[in-house]
């Protein structure tokens, strides 16, 4: 049996629930779009208004700020409050920090924005992802999060492309309006939803028997089961970091006519697409699996941008790391989904979350510091390593003990730590 685009057991949700993910999805379109298009031209701007490498490392790096700070207290609001709620602070937030740009052009003043920006990404992807799993079926949860998770690469699709067209057709201003604009739509649409304060829906409050006691974050973040899959985010996060951070800085020093907005486009195109298939695929023969062959997929794309010399090789990396990326998030999402309860959800993904946070944090002061040192190429010779790392920690460490991890990484054996 092969895959479909649309799983038929998906169509047969409540007319309700299908409108409220047709609201989500149309709010994280607009949220990511407001997001991306930032990503070609923030480091760029900052240069220009006289800052050095290490200020432009320091600077996007503070964006993590504002998710490390954010992300626990959101984590809790989302499991005690309501997901929409935690949406909406962070549509609000990436309303707003576009405009603190146009006024604000000092190095502390734009760090201080920068930091504030992250509180969008810190709020948005906690309710998103914690809503998203709410409605999804237990069998189809995969599934359904890739569907949703497609806002992402159209997003990146379509915000890096506009952004550098707005920025060579007139102004930054007038890129950060457009990014504050599309902050605005997103928090319409949230607004919007009609989900209850409850997490649980209607079907799954008839499934519930006998609820666990919640655990606390500190017990969480002891639990075996959602260690590796922070640390695997920590290492996505630092390579991740390590991309937007430097490669619009890496294209100009290679003196190659190449508009960097295509990169995060071809990106797009390969992420959109393999998450039409990668739901379905991890549903079917396990995480494991999908997850590996993403890290493998972001060692290739670092190795290509660390040798690239042309404007081929730099799109064949943004091919490659869009299948990664593609795959590795929605599916480590899925897996910790998978190993926690519905009422933990908010703040397992605030703890996991957290990693990806921090590898940003680190990548940009921590590997600008470098800059000099390895230059731009040694920078991502350095994040092909650590791609590496991730592969051979996922392989070892994913499962009860090595041989577990192993069979399991490599689709030969069920999530021992998933819960019925």
């Amino acid at each position: 049996m092969g895959f479909k685009l649309i799983d038929n057991r998906l169509l047969s949700l409540e007319p309700r629930t299908k409108f409220n993910l047709i609201l989500l999805f149309t709010a994280g379109l607009f949220f990511w779009t407001s997001l991306t298009c930032l990503l070609p031209t923030l480091p760029t701007y900052i240069q220009d208004i006289g800052a050095t490498t290490e200020q432009v490392g320091r600077i996007m790096g503070c964006f993590a700020i504002g998710l490390l700070i954010f992300r626990p207290w959101l984590g809790q609001l989302a499991d005690c409050r309501s997901r929409k709620s935690v949406i909406l602070i962070g549509t609000l937030a990436t309303g707003i920090a576009p405009i603190g740009y146009i006024f604000v052009h000092s190095i502390m003043g734009l760090a201080a924005i920068r930091a504030f920006h992250g509180i969008s990404v810190a709020a948005f992807t906690i309710g998103y992802g914690a809503l998203v799993v709410d409605f999804a079926p237990r069998l189809q949860r995969a599934t359904l999060i890739g569907y949703m998770n497609l806002v992402v690469p159209i997003g990146m699709g379509l915000g890096p492309a506009l952004g550098g067209f707005l920025v060579s057709l007139a102004s930054y201003q007038l890129l950060f309006a457009f990014s504050a604009i599309s902050g605005v739509l997103a928090i319409i649409f949230a607004s919007k939803l009609k989900t209850k304060p409850q997490y649980l829906t209607k079907n799954q409050q008839n499934q519930t028997v006998s609820p666990k006691p919640l655990r606390s974050f500190g017990q969480l973040a002891q639990d075996s089961a959602l260690i590796t899959p922070a640390l695997i985010l920590l290492i996505i996060g630092i390579v991740f970091g390590t991309l937007i951070t430097f490669l619009p800085l890496y294209v100009r020093d290679l003196k190659l006519d190449f508009n960097v907005g295509l990169f995060y486009t071809a990106t797009a195109i390969s992420s959109f697409v393999v998450r039409l298939f990668i739901g379905q695929f991890a549903d079917r023969y396990g995480r494991g699996l999908a997850i590996s062959t993403s890290l493998v997929c972001y060692l290739v794309s670092m190795a290509l941008l660390a040798i690239a010399k042309s404007a081929a090789i730099l799109l064949l990396s943004a091919l490659i790391e869009g299948l990664a990326g593609g795959i590795a998030i929605p599916m480590i999402l899925a897996l910790i989904s998978d190993r926690s309860s519905l009422q933990e959800q908010g703040k397992v993904y605030a703890i996991c979350l957290g990693g990806f946070d921090l590898g940003m944090a680190i990548a940009g002061p921590g590997l600008g510091a470098l800059a000099k040192t390895l230059s731009y190429s040694g920078l991502f010779f350095l994040a092909t390593l650590l791609s590496a790392i991730a592969l051979i920690v996922f392989m070892t460490y994913s499962s009860k003990s090595l041989a577990h991890s192993l069979r399991f990484a490599l689709g030969r054996e069920a999530d021992l730590y998933a819960r019925e």
